[in-house]
């Protein structure tokens, strides 16, 4: 009788990787109620009949990469404790399979040893992930074994992108084009200044996310940051560096290359409870960092460029590669990804760091929904102080290969709430404020430092100027100016959602 689990959690289960790997999103059981491979909930129900009929590891890995897909996370863990002799054996005996092949193909290159005595390769070649399930990178042939590679980074770095319904309408939503679409409707002044509201609140909201307040030479520094998204520089260590020493106001805080000594993130607990989250050691973020520059660099110039954005913001805020300052410039390099694109017209700003402050629990969730368990791979003993023993308990690969389809359903959430309720509202805003000021100033001779608060005061109450501002206005402008600036105020704000 087949084990209640099957592929990927039976592998891991059964060689003892519960400790270093992560469960599979979707654990596949064994259960007499399907009749054909059934998702429910969060569990993938096998048919008795479609399991594997034995405890053979590779029996069980060839089932779990056709009905579980592709986990390199699960993969770099199991693959090279598969038996050579036997792998070599189901070759001979079937040297098309394509999935044979492409676990001989990821044996030789996690092992870096050869499997010898096997037949050429026939065939068609396959692809490592399935372009229907997965958003995949460009293609690299691998002639010995036919089969391509097309992941989202590279054989020692990648991340994974599923095609869930929230990234297949994000894909189809286009939200890049809207977004030029909606910067060519308007009229140059009134999209400068939507996007110089858009800089200065993408400013405040990034920090507020660190819980911080920036005095204004702080936050001029970190909109010239922003703006520099623009420009076409490939990222490396000494152009993060510089923008990191940009971003921070301590001396003591400002970099010059990536971390040599490894760091946490606290939260409100004591002691080790406090301690939410702990990237790889110094030596293995900047080897990783390698891996995530090279594809931001290249590869991610033929992905969709929210997802792109996606993969290297949340990819460089695991990896932490700086002691402070990450957060900020993780959010800078979702800009940068987008503007990189040439998808995002120049000059032009989507302020998702706005929509994540609004959304601040749907963020965390998706940080948290990998944070969490890479914090599980470690014990953590609190000494005195911030001082901390930190002990690694898994391996690399957890750093090397996750998943990413949460954060990119959030990067397109975010975009389209950016849109939406940020550059559109603020434009819309400005119009009913520009149309407003104009009809009322017809009417009354006002000074524009007491109309102007009194617009934006009755806009943000919905078109109606309270009890309260009445009287604090009432000796600095005409009485009858009230009533008249209601009445405007609605008729605009009707007028504009016709």
């Amino acid at each position: 009788m087949p084990p209640a689990t099957v592929g990927y959690e039976y592998l891991r289960q059964s060689l003892n990787l519960t400790v270093t790997a992560f469960a599979p999103q979707r654990i596949a059981r064994v259960r007499s109620s399907v009749t054909r491979v059934t998702l429910v909930a969060d569990e993938l129900a096998i048919p008795r009949t479609v399991a594997p009929g034995s405890h053979d590891p590779l029996t069980h890995l060839l089932f779990a990469l056709k009905h579980e897909g592709t986990n390199l996370s699960l993969l770099s863990q199991i693959v090279p404790r598969i038996d050579p002799n036997h792998l070599v054996a189901q070759l001979c005996r079937l040297p098309n399979s394509g999935y044979l092949r492409q676990i001989a193909l990821l044996w030789e290159q996690w092992t870096l040893k050869s499997l010898d005595g096997v037949p050429e390769s026939g065939g068609a070649y396959v692809d490592l992930f399935d372009p229907a399930r997965y958003v995949i990178g460009p293609t690299t042939g691998f002639p010995r074994w036919r089969v391509n590679w097309n992941g989202l980074g590279s054989l020692a770095y990648c991340a994974t992108v599923e095609r869930s319904q929230a990234v297949l309408d994000g894909l189809k939503s286009d939200i890049l084009a809207r977004v030029r679409e909606f910067s060519d409707g308007l009229a140059d002044g009134l999209l400068q200044r939507t996007q110089e509201w858009a800089y200065l609140h993408e400013t405040q909201s990034s920090f507020a996310i660190e819980r911080e307040t920036p005095n204004e030479s702080k936050a001029r520094a970190f909109m010239r940051l922003l703006e520099r998204a623009h420009d076409r520089t490939d990222l490396s260590e000494d152009y993060l560096a510089e923008l990191q020493a940009a971003t921070v106001r301590n001396p003591l805080d400002k970099a010059v290359a990536f971390r040599s000594e490894q760091n946490w993130l606290r939260g409100p607990g004591r002691g080790a409870l406090g301690v939410t989250y702990i990237p790889p050691p110094p030596q293995l973020a900047r080897a990783l960092m390698a891996h995530l520059l090279a594809f931001a660099n290249g590869p991610a110039q033929t992905v969709p460029p929210l997802v792109a954005a996606s993969v290297i913001s949340f990819g460089f805020v695991f990896l932490h590669p700086f002691m402070d300052g990450n957060g900020r410039l993780s959010r800078f390099l979702f800009h940068h990804a987008l503007c990189q694109s040439g998808q995002l017209p120049p000059g032009n700003l989507l302020p998702v760091s706005v929509a994540m402050q609004q959304n601040e629990a749907a963020y965390l969730s998706a940080l948290r929904g990998y944070s969490a368990q890479a914090r599980q791979r470690w014990d953590v003993r609190w000494i005195d102080d911030e001082r901390f023993d930190l002990h690694f308990n898994a391996t690399d690969d957890i750093y090397r290969f996750w998943d990413a389809t949460a954060c990119v359903e959030l990067g397109f959430r975010m975009a389209e709430l950016a849109l939406e309720n940020g550059l559109k509202r603020e434009a819309r805003f400005l119009h009913h404020f520009d149309e407003i000021r104009r009809r009322i100033e017809n009417e009354f001779d006002v000074r524009s430092s007491d109309l102007s608060p009194l617009i934006v005061m009755c806009l943000d109450n919905h078109g109606v100027v309270s009890k309260h501002r009445r009287k604090q206005y009432l000796d600095r402008v005409p009485a009858a100016l009230f009533d008249s600036l209601e009445t405007i105020a609605g008729e605009v704000m009707a007028q504009s959602n016709k």
